[in-house]
């Protein structure tokens, strides 16, 4: 149904079988050398930005200390992730705390341990800010109305209106906190460039008003992730987003560019993986179906909870492509009737496919391994495995095979 050369290089593909062929399914292995790529890329496209890797798209220890010594910055979501990359020695310096949804204890726990950035949408989270983490930078989040048009929306859970922006950075700089900028997100997977646009026209107009009005001169845009990774659905090039959000950047603020970060996950991790499934069993509903049901040994539960809604649409490839094809229904091992993949969306594979052949879902780097459920109906969290310059690691770093 799909070329593999689109998704993966002939030599990556064979160094990922070779690796791959004796750990049993269902599996993930992410490829360093891939994520290395993306994030040269990325600071080629933008030049004038700093990047803070959103650590909750993929956090292995491997992939976190390779970025470290990239250069990268870190958006923490938790203090678990937070204890994580201290733990490495990464500076709390290079960290953000980009979750507006957190307790007042943890506020105090991430500036106990030296972090001084924090994000915020509402009043009551300022408060805890001003309080717990005394003169700290704080950025306020906008809502995006446009991030239905993303393949994962992130709006209305976070988020506010700009003139609750406005009265937010008021409020932070009179608690004594630095107000510092202004941050927002177009949605992961975001097909639509001109989502920054009109993003980045709110922003200008908050700059502008709060340094005329209340003489808060914002220093930085943060303007999350988004940009996609390869899935099914056809994206433009990164090339082509770096030109269009440095134009508007420059139509609204000249010459005077603030500092601007981002917040790469998906984009930066997302092609770097390949999840192995083993078909479980194939049946049909009745005797004249004209589709055949897949299950397979991992679904919603175990590593695909971006198929909900049929969101995410992943590259499936068999060692079978090639020969006739019908379409299929997939869907995961539980007892769950909504652990179904892809029902609406018509997946077409090879007919003679039998119970013990192997499905590889490509580009399955980003938000696989980390949204897995720990044990329901028993199955064990999914094993992910790193492909280093050393041989294949596990989360933690450690050495599983050498290459």
């Amino acid at each position: 149904m799909f070329n593999r050369e689109d998704y993966v290089s002939d030599s990556k593909w064979q160094s990922f079988l070779d690796l791959s062929k004796d750990f049993a399914t269902p599996n993930i292995f992410i490829d360093l050398s891939t994520i290395k790529e993306r994030f040269l890329q990325l600071k080629k496209s933008f030049p004038y930005a700093d990047f803070y890797f959103a650590v909750k798209s993929n956090p292995g220890n491997p992939v976190i200390k390779m970025l470290d010594e990239l250069g990268s910055n870190f958006d923490i979501a938790s203090r678990y992730e937070l204890d994580q990359v201290l733990s490495l020695g990464i500076s709390p310096e290079k960290l953000s705390y980009g979750n507006t949804i957190k307790k007042a204890r943890d506020v105090e726990y991430f500036y106990s341990k030296g972090v001084r950035m924090f994000a915020t949408d509402s009043k009551e989270d300022l408060k805890n800010i001003a309080k717990y983490a005394p003169g700290s930078k704080v950025y306020v989040r906008i809502l995006v109305e446009n991030s239905s048009t993303a393949d994962w929306p992130l709006s209305r859970k976070f988020g506010c209106h700009p003139d609750m922006a406005y009265d937010l950075l008021v409020q932070a700089r009179d608690s004594g906190l630095i107000p510092f900028g202004i941050s927002f997100h177009p949605g992961s997977q975001q097909r639509d460039i001109g989502s920054w646009n009109d993003a980045i026209a709110k922003t200008k107009y908050l700059f502008e008003s709060l340094e005329e009005e209340e003489n808060i001169k914002l220093s930085m845009i943060n303007m999350g992730g988004g940009f996609p990774a390869h899935y099914i659905q056809p994206t433009n090039d990164l090339s082509d987003y770096a030109s269009e959000i440095y134009r508007y950047l420059h139509d609204d603020f000249g010459d005077k560019i603030p500092s601007i970060i981002f917040e790469p996950g998906r984009s930066l991790v997302g092609d770097s993986g390949i999840l192995t499934t083993e078909i479980v069993l194939i049946s049909r509903k009745n005797n004249t179906a004209l589709q055949r049901w897949i299950y397979l040994d991992a679904g919603k539960f175990n590593g695909l909870i971006e198929t909900l809604d049929e969101s995410i649409k992943y590259p499936i490839i068999t060692d079978k492509d090639g020969g006739k094809e019908g379409e299929v229904i997939l869907a995961g091992p539980t007892c769950d009737s909504a652990d179904i993949m892809y029902e609406d969306l018509k997946y077409r594979l090879p007919t003679d496919l039998k119970p013990g052949d192997k499905l590889y879902w490509l580009s399955t780097g980003a938000y696989t391994s980390s949204y897995a459920s720990v044990n329901f109906n028993g199955f064990p969290p999914i094993k992910t495995y790193y492909i280093t310059e050393r041989g294949i690691e596990d989360p933690a770093g450690n050495i599983v095979k050498e290459k």
